[in-house]
C-alpha cells in the first residue's frame, strides 16, 4: 500500500526524501541506509545529491517497511523476498503470450545480434 500525499502534487510526481519520510513515518537516515541495502531502491539524484523518489520507489519503501517492521523480516530476508517476487514476476511476463509486434521485434533483435557476431 502506497501512502496518500496531501501536498497538491500529482500522484506521479517526484517526492523529496523529507516528503517520503514524513508520509511513511520513517526517518531519513533509515531511507538512505535502505538504499545501500536494497539495490532495487534507486531514487533519482539531482545536483547536490538531492534525492527524488518516484511513485514506484515509494511503493517499494512501503513494502520494505511492511516486511521489516510488521512481518518481522530481517533486511536480508526482505531483500531476498523482494528479489524472489521480482524474478517470479519477470518469469510470468516472459511466459505470457506475445503480440505479433513483440515477436517481430524479437526476430529483428536476433538478426541484429547475429549480424554483429559475424563482424
Amino acid at each position: 500500500m502506497t501512502p496518500e500525499f496531501d501536498d497538491g502534487k500529482a500522484p506521479e510526481a517526484l517526492r523529496t526524501i523529507g516528503e517520503v519520510a514524513k508520509a511513511l513515518d520513517i526517518r531519513q537516515h533509515v531511507l538512505r541506509y535502505w538504499e545501500e541495502q536494497f539495490p532495487m531502491l534507486r531514487p533519482v539524484k539531482r545536483s547536490g545529491g538531492r534525492r527524488y523518489y518516484r511513485p514506484e520507489d515509494v511503493a517499494l519503501i512501503a513494502r520494505i517497511d511492511r516486511l521489516v517492521h510488521r512481518e518481522g523480516f530481517t533486511l536480508r530476508g526482505a531483500r531476498q523476498a523482494i528479489e524472489a517476487d521480482n524474478s517470479a514476476s519477470y518469469a510470468n511476463r516472459s511466459a505470457a503470450p506475445q503480440s505479433p509486434l513483440h515477436t517481430e521485434l524479437r526476430a529483428i533483435r536476433d538478426e541484429l545480434a547475429a549480424a554483429l557476431a559475424r563482424c
